[in-house]
């Protein structure tokens, strides 16, 4: 699905203006200078050069901007995926939009849950692990860019510009299945995902992980967040006093971070509220407890304005066929400004 349909004028824009400060300060030739063996114009925004045979946009990126994991840049400036040899390419040196925001809408992130993962799908949550592979191999296939949560909240901070395909995975619970089904098959695809974890479940049993599990998860670049302490629903519950209500929230949410830090040596960053279920009483009490943002299950994509403490996630069901998961991948909001 795509995310910003009018790339390529801006394209042509850059290119103009770096062509025109080349020219103006060159005194004749615009060619400022040669690097890698090719002629190559820049200003202190945008590297232009002329693809040859071999380039991608990931070597691109690695011999101009130090880093191949950044070939997004190059493929979302010039609304491409391969380059063919003598095609001009527009190389950009910094964020160009991180904001996410265009005349015509704005970019979406959308963030997938998903539960447990068994060799066959079980009612609603378990999806099977051949359709989950499916899902990722999609995702690889059609350009997608697996994020951390992090990433996707300093885009909420408007510090980072995304991948306009950029997607977040998460897992809820703590189920086992992850490092069965789902650990091999985002390691292939150099994929990665948070996993939100309620802690009267870790260590609980043979299909729960445990904190030595999530301890080597961390090191492997995985991120392990909070899920509350018992998965009970965190607001009001009819007869509850404020003051039972405040000491219920205490204990799900303080007693679960201060395990985090004795277990993995730091709180928990993000929250997300269990069943999706918070009211303004609940945000307030995240947001007092230490938690940076959490996170909903209302089904939608996310703007880089959506309320910290309200990020939207879509679940994603045993019973989806393909074109159902598809339908959650939407990355972008037309909406033109009047």
């Amino acid at each position: 699905m795509s995310c910003r349909p009018g790339l390529r004028g801006i394209a042509s824009t850059a290119l103009a203006v770096v062509l025109l400060g080349a020219c103006a300060t060159g005194g004749g030739s615009p060619a400022a200078r040669t690097a890698a063996g090719r002629p190559v114009w820049e200003s202190g925004s945008f590297l232009v050069t002329t693809a040859q045979a071999g380039d991608t946009p990931a070597e691109l990126a690695r011999r101009f901007l130090g880093n191949a994991a950044l070939a997004w840049m190059i493929e979302d400036f010039n609304d491409v995926t391969t380059l063919t040899p003598g095609q001009t390419v527009v190389i950009p040196r910094k964020p160009w939009n991180p904001t996410g925001v265009y005349a015509d809408g704005y970019q979406l992130v959308p963030v997938l849950a998903y539960h447990d993962i068994a060799p066959q799908a079980k009612g609603r949550l378990v999806i099977a692990a051949k359709a989950f592979t499916e899902q990722m191999r999609y995702l690889k296939a059609n350009n997608y860019r697996v994020i951390t949560l992090s990433e996707f909240h300093e885009f909420l901070q408007l510090k980072r510009q995304l991948p306009r395909r950029a997607v977040v995975l998460t897992f809820d619970d703590g189920y086992r299945s992850f490092l069965t089904h789902a650990y091999p098959v985002l390691k292939e695809l150099g994929f990665t995902a948070t996993l939100f974890v309620y802690t009267d479940y870790v260590g609980a049993g043979r299909n729960a992980l445990d904190w030595g599990d999530l301890a080597r998860l961390v090191t492997e670049g995985f991120q392990v967040e909070g899920h509350s302490k018992s998965h009970g629903d965190l607001r009001r519950q009819p007869g509850e006093s404020e003051a039972d209500h405040t000491r219920r929230l205490r204990s799900e949410l303080e007693a679960a971070q201060r395990l985090f830090q004795q277990r993995l040596g730091r709180p928990a960053k993000f929250l997300a509220y269990p069943y999706g279920a918070a009211d303004d009483a609940v945000l307030a009490y995240a947001r007092e407890s230490g938690f940076a943002a959490a996170l909903t299950v209302f089904r939608e994509g996310n703007a880089s304005f959506v309320p910290p403490y309200r990020i939207r996630r879509s679940q994603i069901y045993a019973e989806m066929t393909m074109d159902d998961f598809v339908k959650n991948l939407n990355t972008y909001a037309a909406e033109p400004l009047r």
